[in-house]
């Protein structure tokens, strides 16, 4: 158990954590939250050791093992698998004891060496590495490349991947999802929901949150509150408390009032002067309710367009791609015909690597069409929000200096919206005020970097905002800001975004990047999640379709033999139909019985693990809690074991059902 007991923590002259008190259960799934700078990573900074508390009790199981994902950039030219299977740290000193075994010719270390390593998964290792990098949206071709050829966000993710591979007690997840694409947050939702041990996760995306915590964390003026429920549950329940907290204190500021009316009208009265006295040390002793102090909240609009073409733009037979250095051209979307019309609110939806961003950046004038036609409507002005686009700004110019700049790059230097006043009293709508305005973007924070591009895009008056992961930054008080000022928004927008949350609340329909095309999508995130585990399942069944292209084309030849009449004859086609299904189901038959007993077996050890870890949460004797340790190792490793065996099973009915 994780326990803090008055934790005062301070990071340089700040107080974070002032009488700070909480406590966190083996195998609960926390979502830690609060408002930036209220302390969260601070916390985290005490739960891994880099900080010790300055002042109370803080412990946590010395036993436990912690992963976290490292922040720096890695800078190596280790293949990406190689970089992901170092994160088990265990293993790689294991592999070594065996080397050195080896080399001395030790027979007894060897054989050690080897059970070592059989226990801590080496047989699965590598499979299980290039799973994860998978899962977070690599393609297989990128298994083997060096991870410095890879981009900042691509490098993130596999660190992430890294953290994930490590055997871990507690896991430590600080905005997790912030590099992400929807179908990679899709399966990390599935990968966490999975995950035995402790998780804390530090987020501000909602729909993440209510999917994986059971409990919330919540950080405000230095000190802890335990919510039982995800982050939906929490805002409920704060909301309520509150409340009550609101009208206690109404209630009781009446009764303060009407004990102070007496003490001022009798206190000079001889007759009634002990009685006043009594209420003088009522007062005294009445322990006081704090008032509610609503949080200063960031609120912004988009400024009406100046014109709204209809429509917008259209795309006809548009090809979509870039042209690398040598001036040769790669083709991400064909054929493409869309029409983008006044007022629509689009969601555009893809998974990843399927050319969402190109066509943003496309329709961004970012980069060229590469066929085609693409035809602005009269006035169109866009403001556009690239994921990059923090990366833009530059890190020693102020936010001043950056709207001074805009204004001169639009040909608004000389307008009165243009003069410095007027672009201070802009920024402070920003919460960029007077000295802020003059400091450094470098020294900003990503969240006050995004709302700085944000303030950038408002001052240009767009009437399509093309916004590409926009809230990767943002806090859940800013992302509401943002969905609130795109409701209000009275032009055209195209939204990418991994925050379900914002495209439910803003976005009318859905466009599908997949494919090659560019299509409507019938249906809500739902079934768009759906569709997304199509598509992996799509992708597995056609790497198990190449390996076994021979088979299938030595058995078209054999089908060929056949005379044509045959061939052409429905009663005979449905008679071999029929015998292709038959043979099918014999083939897959046992491997379809091993399967069930396989899913069986791990429903029964899912069950006994979960008892174990309620009846390790107790107060045990020594020698049980030994006891019960060992046994839900044994059946970690053994569900380990079939989960390898219903992954390979699963494989081969893939691969019959392909041939």
């Amino acid at each position: 158990m994780i326990q803090l007991q008055d934790v005062t923590l301070r990071r340089g002259a700040k107080l974070l954590l002032d009488g700070a008190s909480a406590a966190i259960h083996p195998g609960e799934k926390v979502g830690l939250v609060g408002r930036n700078g209220a302390g969260k990573s601070t916390l985290f900074a005490l739960l891994d050791g880099s900080l010790h508390e300055d002042g109370g009790d803080f412990s946590l199981p010395r036993a436990w093992r912690i992963a976290q994902v490292a922040q720096h950039m890695p800078e190596t030219a280790e293949p990406a698998t190689d970089f992901v299977l170092s994160g088990d740290q265990r293993l790689l000193d294991l592999r070594r004891q065996l080397s050195n075994a080896e080399q001395t010719g030790d027979g007894l270390a060897i054989a050690q060496a080897h059970s070592d390593l059989q226990d801590a998964g080496a047989h699965d290792a590598r499979a299980r590495a290039e799973a994860l990098i998978l899962g977070l949206g690599f393609t297989p071709e990128q298994l083997s490349q060096p991870v410095n050829s890879f981009s900042g966000g691509w490098r993130m993710r596999l660190q992430l991947a890294r953290a994930l591979m490590a055997p871990s007690d507690l896991l430590l997840l600080d905005e997790p999802t912030n590099h992400l694409d929807l179908d990679a947050l899709v399966w990390l939702e599935g990968w966490l929901a999975r995950y035995p041990g402790t998780l804390i996760v530090i987020s501000h995306d909602r729909d993440f949150l209510d999917a994986i915590t059971r409990v919330t964390l919540h950080i405000e003026g230095g000190r802890l509150t335990r919510y039982g429920g995800n982050y939906s549950a929490f805002e409920e329940l704060r909301a309520g408390q509150l409340a009550l907290q609101q009208a206690a204190y109404a209630k009781q500021q009446d009764r303060i009032a009407h004990l102070q009316k007496f003490i001022d009208r009798f206190k000079a009265k001889a007759t009634k002067a002990r009685q006043a006295q009594s209420r003088v040390k009522a007062l005294e002793r009445m322990e006081k309710i704090a008032p509610v102090l609503a949080e200063a909240e960031f609120q912004f609009e988009f400024r009406e367009p100046a014109s709204l073409p209809n429509p917008m733009l259209a795309v006809q037979d548009g090809r979509f791609g870039y042209r690398d250095e040598a001036g040769g051209e790669k083709t991400i979307l064909d054929g493409v015909d869309r029409t983008v019309l006044a007022g629509q609110r689009i969601g555009i939806l893809g998974a990843n690597g399927q050319g969402k961003s190109t066509f943003v950046k496309t329709v961004a004038r970012t980069l060229p069409l590469l066929g085609g036609r693409l035809t602005e409507g009269k006035g169109l002005t866009i403001g556009y929000f690239a994921q990059q686009e923090l990366d833009v700004l530059r890190p020693q110019d102020t936010p001043l200096e950056h709207m001074v700049r805009l204004a001169r790059e639009t040909g608004q230097a000389d307008a009165e919206a243009a003069r410095e006043q007027q672009l201070r009293n802009f920024l402070g709508m920003f919460h960029f005020p007077g000295e802020m305005a003059a400091q450094p973007v470098g020294r900003f924070s990503g969240g006050e970097k995004a709302r700085l591009v944000l303030a950038m895009l408002v001052w240009q008056r767009p009437n399509l905002l093309l916004l590409d992961e926009p809230t990767n930054h943002l806090d859940l008080a800013t992302r509401q800001a943002l969905a609130v000022a795109l409701n209000e928004f009275e032009g055209t927008l195209m939204l990418v975004s991994h925050d379900r949350a914002l495209l439910r609340s803003v976005c009318d329909e859905f466009w599908l990047v997949g494919r090659g095309r560019v299509t409507p999508f019938d249906g809500d995130l739902e079934d768009y999640q759906r569709y997304l585990l199509d598509e992996a399942r799509r992708l597995r069944e056609g790497a198990s379709a190449t390996k076994t292209e021979a088979a299938s084309a030595g058995l078209a030849g054999a089908a060929g033999q056949n005379d044509s009449k045959t061939a052409t004859n429905p009663a005979e086609q449905r008679r071999q139909e029929a015998q292709r299904r038959q043979q099918l189901a014999e083939r897959t038959r046992p491997i379809k019985r091993a399967l069930e007993q396989a899913e069986r077996r791990m429903q029964q050890l899912g069950d006994e693990r979960t008892a174990l870890e309620q009846r390790l949460a107790t107060p045990l004797a020594p020698p049980d809690i030994a006891e019960a340790g060992r046994r839900l190792k044994a059946v970690g490793d053994e569900l380990a074991a079939l989960e390898d065996e219903w992954l390979r099973l699963s494989g081969e009915i893939e691969a019959v059902a392909g041939m």
